[in-house]
């Protein structure tokens, strides 16, 4: 599965910031809205001013979810994606968290 999300606005080209790790709890930044849309969902960051698409009900239960969980692999786990298939979701996660979307928890 590819593309599960898109990047638009100023978050192109994705910031530096905290390496994304799997292996660690992340959460949605504080400033970040989820907004549910028929093809996913729609994140914006009020404090960063980006938008995100999520293209796939999956990935938007997994964000949703990444508090609950002690790592990201295993809030994948949780909604059903085994671990091999994580690769597409992790990238993506890997660019919410470099476009400060998710944050260490």
């Amino acid at each position: 599965m590819r593309g599960l999300l898109i990047v638009t606005s100023s978050s192109a080209v994705p910031e530096e910031g905290v390496a994304f790790d799997p292996a660690l709890g992340w959460r949605l930044h504080h400033q970040v809205a989820v907004r549910p849309e028929p093809f996913g969902a729609l994140l914006y960051h009020f404090g960063t001013r980006k938008l995100s698409f999520l293209k796939n009900r999956t990935i938007v239960d997994v964000v949703n979810t990444l508090s609950d969980h002690p790592d990201v692999r295993s809030a994948c786990r949780a909604v059903g994606i085994d671990d091999a298939q994580q690769a597409p979701y992790l990238q993506a996660l890997g660019v919410l968290a470099r476009s400060k979307m998710l944050v260490p928890q």
